[in-house]
């Protein structure tokens, strides 16, 4: 095990290169901006505390992640915040060129992404690192602690559910882009 810690340069590097994956993975499960703000910064925190545990030959974002849908289950289970996943992110125009904005460029992405929050926190989880942050099914059952089986079939069953809101529900459904 290595005994260094990450320097002040390699973290400002890492927080400029994926601190607007890791809220945007934040905000597609929370659903609240100022949540994802809040798991953002302890996010990079805990990256940087636990950095001398990473496995410099492996990639860093699935790492980022992990530690991002850890953070985002421990604060939702500290808050209790379940019934607050009906809303829809709220955009916020004050900022130019936020984070948020970046992650919610226009509205049909927002409506897809409203119609994804209609799932369960499970499903929600392997939609979003699959197709939001592009993972491969074996880096996102991963990065939940999964067996691949299990993300395959929750990945199956979230999709036959927005399928079925598609059948329902046409005018939510604007945008089929990502979705097989």
């Amino acid at each position: 095990m290595k005994e260094y810690s990450i320097t002040e340069q390699q973290a400002r590097e890492m927080f400029e290169e994926h601190a607007s994956y890791v809220y945007g993975i934040a905000l597609m499960i929370t659903k609240l901006p100022a949540l994802a703000d809040d798991i953002t910064q302890e996010t990079f925190l805990r990256a940087y505390s636990k950095y001398h545990r990473y496995d410099e030959s492996r990639p860093i974002r699935p790492w980022l992640y992990r530690i991002t849908v850890n953070m985002t289950r421990d604060v939702l289970r500290r808050k209790s915040w379940q019934k607050l996943f009906s809303r829809v992110p709220e955009t916020d125009t004050a900022r130019e060129q936020s984070a948020e904005s970046i992650v919610m460029h226009d509205e049909a992405k927002q409506q897809l992404w409203s119609v994804v929050g209609r799932l369960s926190q499970k499903q929600r989880e392997v939609v979003t690192l699959h197709y939001y942050a592009g993972l491969p099914l074996p880096e996102t059952a991963a990065v939940l602690g999964i067996p691949l089986g299990t993300c395959k079939s929750r990945l199956h069953m979230a999709l036959t559910k927005l399928r079925l809101y598609n059948e329902q529900e046409p005018e939510l459904f604007r945008v089929r882009e990502g979705l097989k």
